[in-house]
């Protein structure tokens, strides 16, 4: 059984499509399909279920995909502290982040780029839900979101700052000079508002039922940044937390009033795994920006 077998079966898992998954490998299909074969009677299993053209993770393969995700990382980690070890400042960070915190990480990384321009990053955008799958897949090194703390002994769960659910609108409306606003007000409103493939959805949700209040949104979008499009033009409004306000200068956060109207942003890493060095000097910059930024 040799770490490349187990990279190949992992991609040909995750996509159930050994043409795709030989084209993300830059090999060809007759490659990816003989090295698997090879791991498959090395372990004296069957990974697969072929029936034509479309293959199926059998049983084994399932359980054999976690062990392979968790192989192919540790042997990454240990190449990676001979690196720290060497201080190498080298290599690369992958970064998983929702939109409401994408201000924050752009001007983060910025700044660790000019430190440390050897380190290459990249970042992933999507809802807490996708970058949780991610992040247990070690598709990904960490994650930003509004996910609070929890019990999850396969998370460490790193506090950021507050943020306040608040009322987005354009600065020329009157209400954009409130100091703070009643959900029963909002009713008023025309609404576009994420959809409930979104944590802040979610979260919006839940207060709204705590406070018996019903909103009535004309348009549902999953994407944030049309979001926000859509109130630029003045005919819109929506709730999100007050850290979204990602390039529109001219949209103004109104805090909602009452009991339990703010969520922790939160750093998150797959416990029990080592943290590359570049990790570490990454977590203590956003700290600080983040400490900054949100005082």
């Amino acid at each position: 059984m040799e770490l490349r077998q187990l990279k190949y079966f992992v991609r040909a898992a995750e996509l159930l499509n050994f043409t795709q998954a030989a084209d993300d490998l830059y090999i060809t299909q007759s490659t990816l399909s003989h090295q698997v074969k090879e791991l498959e009677n090395s372990l004296t299993v069957l990974l697969f279920d072929r029936v034509g053209k479309r293959v199926q993770l059998t049983e084994a393969g399932e359980i054999m995909l976690d062990y392979a995700r968790k192989t192919i990382r540790q042997a990454e980690e240990g190449k990676q502290v001979l690196m720290d070890l060497n201080n190498l400042k080298t290599g690369k960070i992958t970064i998983g982040s929702t939109y409401g915190l994408v201000n924050l990480l752009l001007q983060t990384i910025t700044e660790f780029n000019e430190e440390f321009p050897e380190i290459k990053i990249q970042v992933v955008l999507a809802s807490t839900s996708d970058l949780m799958q991610k992040i247990r897949s070690y598709e990904i090194d960490c994650m930003l979101s509004f996910m609070p703390s929890s019990a999850d002994n396969q998370l460490d769960i790193m506090p950021l700052f507050s943020a306040n659910l608040s009322l987005i609108l354009h600065q020329s409306h009157p209400w954009s000079k409130l100091k703070k606003i009643g959900l029963q007000k909002i009713t008023e409103l025309n609404l576009v508002l994420p959809s409930p493939s979104y944590s802040i959805r979610n979260f919006l949700d839940e207060t709204l039922k705590t406070n018996n209040i019903k909103l009535d949104a004309k348009i549902e979008i999953n994407d944030i940044h049309s979001v926000l499009e859509l109130v630029n033009t003045k005919k819109w409004h929506t709730i999100l937390m007050n850290s979204s306000l990602f390039d529109f200068s001219e949209l103004i956060a109104v805090p909602i009033e009452g009991k339990n109207m703010s969520r922790e942003a939160t750093l998150i890493f797959p416990s029990g795994v080592y943290r590359k060095a570049s990790l570490v000097l990454f977590h203590n910059l956003i700290k600080k920006k983040a400490a900054m930024k949100f005082p």
